[in-house]
């Protein structure tokens, strides 16, 4: 997982397909982040402040009983333990950081599940930036918890009435804004998706995950790597951040787990959206299809184009998971072990806990699952579902 070159291609995927207006941002948040990732100062200032802000390093927790229960021995990587509840906060501040370098003194962002809404939105109140972040509609209403949080911070959320009015729909705006504000704005993108830099640049700001957990996993096994690395795959951040941690340095099976409902390794073509070409959900004619999943933050129809050259070239695989096995996940952590998975890091959970002993993860192996973000801002959602009697994604 290295570097993609000015081209921004992972094999056949990646690249830049924007406007020609943004071309000239795209080049210059390169050559920022070039020389930013060299720069021993930004990078001393951004480690320090994941340090004393973000909560880092986070630790790995060991889950003895439900270890115990499926009989694989069950590891998490604790990301909803750094501030804010999520992974997020590594990439943001490390944006926001190079916003400021860069001389931009606005924000903007797309959110669906709200956390890097609820991430940018702090950094912009750390650094004193204006922010604006959009959302759709439907992860509005579904996500109010984390709406207020955002807006206690300071930001603007702007509801996304167009489309499915869900996270693809707010990356469209969120780029329309950028298009007319380009000089004094950066976008802060919150996953490793869009064009070139941000695949490669959201991945290596997000590497801290899978370098800290390698080290953290030798330790707990006695210098071995796990059998098997699994996280929840939309747009993909927390998969591209632990999955760079052991992709090139250890024997590790790598999965990623989607939505059923937005499955684009699983059902999806090779096409372009959103700056990208990538493995994305389309019909005959090309045309995008919309993502559907209980979960806001994996609601997207693509994923990013490392994790698609990832499964071409067979270092990673992507598997899928169901609203139903994923409620009974976030209730099965929640009871065993006393955490509360995000809904997003509860697809991770069901697919080990719906293979744990059979061929795919047998008997006695090993499994490191990145629990990307808390589940405060579902427990109303899920109430409502076990309330009501099924698993219903709106």
């Amino acid at each position: 997982m290295g570097d993609p070159g000015p081209t921004g291609r992972f094999g056949e995927f990646g690249g830049r397909f924007v406007p020609e207006s943004l071309v000239p941002a795209c080049m210059e948040l390169e050559a920022a982040f070039r020389q930013a990732w060299v720069d021993p100062a930004f990078r001393r200032e951004l480690d320090g402040l994941l340090h004393s802000y973000g909560g880092r390093p986070t630790p790995v927790t060991e889950c003895e009983r439900l270890s115990e229960e499926l009989g694989v021995r069950v590891l998490l990587k604790r990301e909803d333990l750094a501030h804010t509840g999520s992974h997020k906060i590594n990439n943001v501040v490390g944006q926001a950081l190079l916003a400021r370098r860069m001389g931009k003194k606005r924000l903007i962002a797309e959110t669906g599940a709200g956390q890097h809404g609820v991430a940018t939105a702090t950094a912009a109140a750390l650094f004193g930036m204006e922010c604006v972040v959009y959302m759709g509609a439907v992860d509005i209403e579904r996500q109010a918890l984390n709406v207020f949080r955002m807006e206690l911070l300071g930001s603007e959320v702007r509801s996304v009435e167009s489309g499915s009015r869900t996270l693809k729909d707010a990356v469209n705006e969120a780029l329309r804004d950028w298009v007319a504000s380009v000089d004094t704005t950066h976008y802060c993108l919150g996953s490793v998706m869009g064009p070139h830099p941000y695949p490669w640049m959201v991945r290596e700001l997000q590497r801290v995950v899978g370098e800290e957990a390698r080290e953290q996993c030798r330790l707990l096994l006695g210098g071995r790597d796990p059998d098997a690395v699994v996280a929840c795959a939309g747009g993909g951040s927390n998969a591209a951040g632990t999955f760079a941690g052991f992709a090139d340095q250890t024997s590790s099976a790598l999965i990623g787990v989607e939505a059923i409902g937005g499955a684009a390794m699983d059902t999806g073509i090779p096409g372009i959206l959103h700056g990208m070409r990538s493995n994305l959900m389309q019909d005959e004619a090309g045309q995008i299809l919309e993502a559907v999943s209980i979960s806001a933050g994996l609601d997207y129809p693509g994923i990013g184009p490392e994790h698609a050259h990832l499964a071409a070239i067979g270092r990673a695989r992507y598997e899928t998971a169901d609203d139903t096995e994923v409620v009974e996940a976030f209730q099965r952590l929640s009871r065993t072990e006393g955490i509360i998975p995000a809904l997003e890091s509860a697809h991770a959970l069901a697919w080990v806990i719906r293979v744990a002993g059979t061929e795919a993860l047998p008997t006695g192996s090993t499994v490191l699952i990145t629990l990307s973000g808390r589940g405060d801002k579902d427990v109303a959602q899920v109430r409502d579902i076990l309330r009501s009697g099924k698993a219903t994604p709106r």
